[in-house]
């Protein structure tokens, strides 16, 4: 048998502890361990029985996304999560290309003959032990489907085994006292992450929708939330929510950072605002799945986590300026109609993540994609944008590219102050004296004071903007 415990064996062996356990809080219900083994047995039951493979989930609770994801993996069949509020016509498009015909969703816009509601689903729910009693455990392949955030393009799906993302879980000690947010969408790679983690635990999920950083406060503040784990730009957007409400956040055991690369003046406000917490970093993608992660409260990895002669099993390498993942360490290979294929070199693939060894840090620039061409100079925007966001004036700031007819692009900055009593001409003037000693291509051409900033799937939107923006 496989030295792993996919979601469905960690469900089953988190409600056999304790079955009335509350496993996660969301908006609509508060749901026990027990509840949620019970209805994924009546998923895969459901499914088996109506002859079901492969199908699309839109849908933002939590729990429901547990039972179907579990139910699932009990009887092999595939599931996808798209983002629950995507467009109807987007959907229908992407779906298309997916060959998603079975949609389990409550949105009426997206009926059609082969639209279930997950309730569909939960018919005859066994007992708790009758649950257990019916797990049987498999060498088979448990696939699932998860789709990127497209925050540099287009979505990408790519197929994963449970039993390959169980691994992370695998020694994970029970702390059931730990109440865990979930700041990521369920359909992200950490958002799965993070639900595996729980049940592999027996912890509390808690579960806002929407999944914006002012919810995830509303529930630290009131669902007793001891672990967070998030995206730096997630956590930026938090903290300032706690300073403009006047509030301090409660105290936290583990805060976690991923997805996208942590600034040094975060680390140290996160800190500040949390001294008792431990903070982790992690590297994983949708692709490639989790990579390393390391604890000391510095940016970036350390050295240690790179492949040489001294370490030949390390899964990371630095080469030309990027990071490199040893191949087949994470997906089984991308899905849907003009897929591409993994392409290796020496049994490496490319991340597309800029990365720069400095001293014994693996440090991030941003990446490949979000590179900004001024005139045949190439700008890397990320190491501009911490210098703009280290500024005590300064809550959180992007930098990107925006054309121009006579250098193909020029720089530019948002900028959001730190609260009211910020001179906007001062703060620009701030900003300008931050860069003035990088190369002149680097330096904001527009710098534009603003009270948020644009996302996509809690991360920072850079490299070159729409041209009609």
């Amino acid at each position: 048998m496989r030295d792993t415990r996919p979601v469905i064996e960690l469900l089953a062996r988190a409600a056999a502890a304790d079955p009335h356990r509350i496993a996660v809080v969301t908006p609509e219900e508060t749901a026990t361990y027990g509840d949620l083994l019970a209805g994924a047995s009546a998923v895969a039951a459901e499914l088996a029985a109506r002859g079901i493979r492969r199908f699309a989930v839109v849908e933002p609770d939590a729990a429901w996304v547990l039972r179907l994801l579990a139910g699932a993996a009990a009887v092999g069949a595939e599931p996808c999560q798209y983002q629950p509020d995507i467009e109807a016509a987007q959907f229908a498009e992407q779906a298309a290309a997916l060959g998603h015909e079975v949609v389990v969703t409550r949105r009426d816009d997206l009926a059609g003959p082969d639209t279930l509601r997950p309730e569909d689903l939960l018919v005859d729910p066994p007992s708790v032990s009758d649950a257990i009693g019916s797990l049987r455990p498999t060498d088979e392949l448990q696939p699932v489907m998860i789709r990127t955030t497209g925050t540099t393009g287009l979505p990408k799906a790519a197929r994963h085994d449970w039993g390959t993302l169980g691994r992370t879980v695998r020694d994970a000690a029970p702390r059931p006292e730990q109440r865990w947010l979930l700041a990521y969408g369920p359909q992200q790679f950490a958002g799965i992450q993070v639900l595996q983690h729980v049940v592999a635990i027996g912890g509390t999920l808690v579960a806002p929708f929407p999944r914006q950083p002012r919810d995830g406060l509303d529930a630290m503040l009131h669902h007793g939330v001891t672990c967070v784990s998030a995206t730096p730009t997630y956590w930026r957007f938090l903290l300032a929510e706690a300073r403009s409400r006047g509030v301090a956040p409660p105290p936290l055991t583990q805060i976690t950072l991923g997805g996208e690369a942590s600034a040094p003046d975060l680390l140290v406000d996160l800190e500040t605002a949390f001294p008792d917490a431990r903070i982790s970093q992690v590297y994983a993608s949708t692709e490639f799945g989790s990579i390393a992660s390391v604890r000391d409260g510095r940016p970036g990895l350390s050295v240690a986590s790179l492949w040489s002669d001294d370490n030949p099993d390390a899964l990371l390498r630095v080469s030309d300026g990027q990071l490199w993942v040893r191949a087949g360490t994470g997906m089984l290979g991308y899905v849907g109609s003009g897929a591409e294929q993994v392409e290796t070199v020496d049994g490496w693939v490319p991340t597309g993540d800029l990365a720069e060894v400095v001293d014994d840090r693996v440090l991030f620039r941003g990446r490949s994609s979000e590179v900004i061409n001024v005139g045949g100079v190439k700008v890397h925007p990320l190491p501009v944008e911490e210098r703009i966001a280290a500024l005590p004036v300064v809550s959180m700031a992007r930098v990107f590219g925006r054309p121009n007819r006579l250098t193909g692009a020029i720089v530019a900055a948002e900028v959001v102050p730190l609260d009211d009593t910020v001179d906007g001409d001062d703060l620009k003037r701030q900003v300008r004296a931050a860069v003035a000693d990088l190369p002149p291509a680097w330096r904001p051409r527009s710098i534009a004071v603003v009270e948020t900033l644009e996302t996509k799937g809690t991360k920072t939107t850079r490299g070159m903007a729409d041209p009609e923006s």
